[in-house]
């Protein structure tokens, strides 16, 4: 159960902010936590990006520094109008990422950063049918969210950001085979790193 700093966090950006530098310290700062899915990924100015589920456009920046074609999908209108004035080199789409309004096979690369953990888990597997639908054949999937700590010194530090900040579901996703029910939508290739004690995964998966 999230504390009123959750509340918070989402109505003043400032304070958002200030949550992900901090969160984003143990693995080097918020800047290579933006470009951790991205890192050894193959990125050049015609490469069709979806960056979903995008909030106020953190890690739009990042892609469209790579793409001129990357488009950002949130279902908040709040946090389009600030990715909008964050980021207006983008283009933005409101949507629920379960049912996305792209046709298929038109993404080569859909990426998102810390999001997976706000759905439920009917919802998550929705989602990951939506992205296997719209990314085409080849593309690539890159995801970084929570996971369950491999070293036990990082449980009491993820256990605290957990209650304070998020809810139930950031719970489940931790208890989720990620790379498991990715395979059962018909991903391949698929590669998993841990960072910052287990804590934090990236995963790549190829349509």
């Amino acid at each position: 159960m999230a504390t009123i700093l959750r509340e918070w966090s989402y109505r003043y950006q400032w304070l958002y902010d200030a949550i992900a530098r901090l969160a984003a310290v143990s693995v080097g700062g918020e800047g290579r936590f933006r470009r951790l899915a991205l890192e050894g990924l193959t990125i050049d100015s015609e490469t069709k990006v979806l960056d979903l589920c995008c909030g106020s456009g953190q890690a739009t920046q990042v892609l469209v520094q790579h793409s001129q074609n990357v488009t950002g999908l949130d279902a908040s209108p709040l946090s389009l109008q600030r990715a909008r004035h964050n980021v207006p080199q983008a283009q933005y789409t409101e949507a629920f990422a379960e049912n996305m309004p792209f046709a298929d096979n038109c993404f080569d690369l859909v990426h998102t950063s810390a999001a997976m953990h706000e759905m439920q888990p009917k919802q998550l597997r929705q989602i990951l049918k939506e992205v296997y639908r719209v990314l085409k054949p080849g593309g690539v999937f890159a995801l970084v969210d929570f996971h369950a700590p491999t070293n036990p010194l990082f449980w009491p530090p993820i256990s605290l950001f957990l209650w304070l900040f998020e809810t139930e579901t950031a719970w489940q996703l931790i208890q989720t085979d990620l790379p498991g029910l990715l395979a059962e939508m018909g991903f391949r290739d698929k590669q998993q790193s841990l960072y910052a004690g287990g804590s934090l995964q990236v995963i790549w998966a190829r349509k």
